[in-house]
Order: C-alpha cells, then sequence, then structure tokens
C-alpha cells in the first residue's frame, strides 16, 4: 500500500497535489478562508475520485496552520466516500449509505478502516455507525473538523459526517490510541446537577464543581481555562479512561468539551511526559506489526498547543515518523472506535 502526502502552506492546492496519480482516495484539509473553492478545484483535478475534506491544520515533517495539504491512498487499496447528513438531529436516518458502502467494499479479516471527519455531535455519529462497525470488523479513526464543515465527493456539506472506508488489500489495519494522562492517585469525583445540553457539570461530591477543581489544583478561577492541559477531568471505563477537557467557567459550575452524566464516576488527571508515551505506542505498532505501511492520525488542538507551549511539536512528529509514512491532522475531539475523546492522539495503522 502507497500513501502521498503533499503541502502547500500558501494555500496552493495545485502544489499540493504535484506529483499525485491515480488517486483511490483523497482526505483534504484546508483553512476557513479557501475550503469551498479547494473542495470544488480538487474535485476538478481529480474527477470521480472519492474524497473527503474539513477545515483543519495538518501536519507531516511540519504543521500547515493555514494552507492546504492533501494526503492520498494511491495503491494497494480499494475505498470510498460518503456522508452522514443531519448529524444534530438524525444521522441514522442516512445510515443506509454506510450500509451499501460495506457491502461493496467486502470487508474481509481485519482489513478495512472508516475515517472520519465530523462536523459535531460526534458521540450520537459514533452510536449512530457502531453497529455495523462492530458487526463488519472495521476499525474506526476520525476527528472535528473546523467551522462546522466538512466535505465529501467534491461537495461541501454542513450539520454533516463525511467518511472514508479503506480497505486494504495486503494487510490488516487497526487503530490505536494514545493518552499521556494517569489519575491523581485518591481522587473519585461524582458528577451531578449536570446539563447534556451544554456538557456543564454543577457539582462534583455535592459541592461546586468549579470550586472542588480549584481546591484540587491550587488555582484560582481564572486559570481554569488553561489548567486543563495539565490536570484535565478523566472518566473511568473499565481500565480505560476518557479524557474530558474543561471549556470554561458557568456560574458556579464548570463545561466541558464532551458529555458528562449524572452518577458518572471522574478523576483527576495529570501528565506524564509525552515523549516516554509516544516511545510506548510505537513500540506497541511495532510488536504488533512487523511492516508499517502508513499511519493517519488525529491530535487533539490542546495536546499541540501544549507541544507548541513545551516547543517539542517538530521532535514529536520526528519521534512519530520512525514507524514509516506518518501523516494527519489537528481536531477538536477524536474517534477511537466507539469512543468520542478529548486531548487524545488516535491513528489508524495500515500495514
Amino acid at each position: 500500500m502507497k500513501v502521498f502526502f503533499g503541502e502547500s502552506k500558501s494555500g496552493d492546492l495545485r502544489q499540493a497535489v504535484s506529483g499525485l496519480s491515480n488517486p483511490k482516495l483523497i482526505i483534504m484539509f484546508s483553512n476557513g478562508k479557501q475550503f469551498e473553492q479547494h473542495v470544488s478545484e480538487l474535485e476538478s483535478l481529480f474527477p470521480g475520485v472519492s474524497s473527503i475534506g474539513a477545515i483543519a491544520m495538518s501536519y507531516k515533517s511540519d504543521v500547515v496552520e493555514n494552507g492546504v495539504s492533501v494526503t492520498a491512498f494511491t495503491e494497494g487499496v480499494s475505498a470510498c466516500a460518503n456522508v452522514l447528513e443531519e448529524v444534530s438531529k438524525r444521522p441514522a436516518a442516512y445510515i443506509d449509505r454506510l450500509e451499501k458502502d460495506i457491502a461493496a467494499i467486502k470487508p474481509g479479516r481485519e482489513n478495512v478502516a472508516m475515517i472520519d471527519l465530523c462536523a459535531g455531535n460526534d458521540a450520537v455519529v459514533l452510536s449512530s455507525v457502531g453497529y455495523l462497525r462492530r458487526k463488519h470488523g472495521i476499525e474506526l479513526m476520525g476527528g472535528t473538523g473546523d467551522a462546522g464543515k466538512v466535505s465529501a465527493n467534491g461537495k461541501v456539506y454542513e450539520d454533516a459526517c463525511a467518511y472514508a472506508l479503506i480497505k486494504n488489500e495486503n494487510g490488516r489495519v487497526r487503530a490505536y490510541k494514545e493518552n499521556i494522562y494517569v489519575p491523581v492517585e485518591g481522587v473519585r469525583l461524582v458528577a451531578s446537577k449536570t446539563d447534556k445540553s451544554r456538557y456543564y457539570i454543577g457539582e462534583l461530591n455535592g459541592r461546586s464543581a468549579k470550586q472542588v477543581y480549584m481546591d484540587l489544583t491550587n488555582i484560582s478561577e481564572s486559570e481554569i481555562e488553561n489548567q486543563t492541559f495539565k490536570n484535565p477531568l478523566g472518566k473511568m471505563v473499565g481500565d480505560d479512561i476518557c479524557i474530558i477537557s474543561l471549556k470554561g467557567v458557568e456560574g458556579n459550575g464548570l463545561t466541558c468539551y464532551r458529555q458528562v452524566n449524572d452518577s458518572d464516576i471522574l478523576t483527576l488527571l495529570e501528565a506524564r511526559d509525552i515523549h516516554e508515551v509516544v516511545r510506548e505506542t510505537i513500540d506497541r505498532i511495532k510488536s504488533d506489526f512487523g511492516r508499517v505501511s502508513a499511519v493517519f492520525s488525529v491530535n487533539c488542538l490542546f495536546r499541540y498547543i501544549m507541544m507548541q507551549n513545551m516547543g517539542i511539536t517538530d521532535s514529536y512528529l520526528k519521534q512519530m515518523c520512525e514507524l514509516g509514512n506518518h501523516c494527519g491532522f489537528v481536531g477538536y475531539g477524536e474517534h477511537a472506535n466507539d469512543q468520542f475523546i478529548n486531548q487524545t492522539m488516535t491513528c489508524m495503522v495500515f500495514e
């Protein structure tokens, strides 16, 4: 399997696709000003080729913040792209599209990846596609783009989720996620007075959620928004941790970037050394795959900001390139199979 990556930091799509031939699938990331133009231009350059896209930063050896990039699967794959519409209301109403696409691509054993780019309501979208994904053994990763827009096959959609199915003709695929946070020992928090529509937590352990968080981290109210880089909340799911990023303060409570429900058991998280965690991820992938053709990843915006503040973005990307052909994008939320998570890296590995 072969993957092409091209970029233009000035937003010149023709420069980004220079040298690309016979793509089976194209994933494009553009800037907010040129997105619609780039979607139309891409379709003109490669008419009829399956494609998905979003407004987002992207990366390979460095980060494209305001230009355009193209990731294309060119050999050893069969692929298709489509869209689920009205994701804020009824994404399940369009699930027959995914069902037909899965039937057409004919999944084998551990060889079909689903990459999705969502414009919102991520948790409901993942729940809607979950049954078909599990039934056919499809691995899923993806994330949320900016400005509530995505593209599929040359058309821009709002309130939608664009997806691509990629069948690796010569090997397996597998989704991974990387969490750099661990629970602070002895902290157990029961959420109450939550509001699902606002991703709001009113109380933790029967007290003001804002005050509890300030007491645990020894910070003032004005510091809460930035403290999430060091100490997000976490929801325990068995032995796994779903990270919950804090958005800000509302009254005596906290607003988050993912839903929290009454009676959810939460904990406070703290960061490990990121390079050490990345080393563990690389070693795990190398152990699972004797040969890696490509890795496509999404890093949370908060992880990107944290790495920028620490001055380690370049060394992180260099470290990930040890796996071979690695590229990806910066998202506002991350998907790993059935999970919608924050402050995480998820990736799809192709054998």
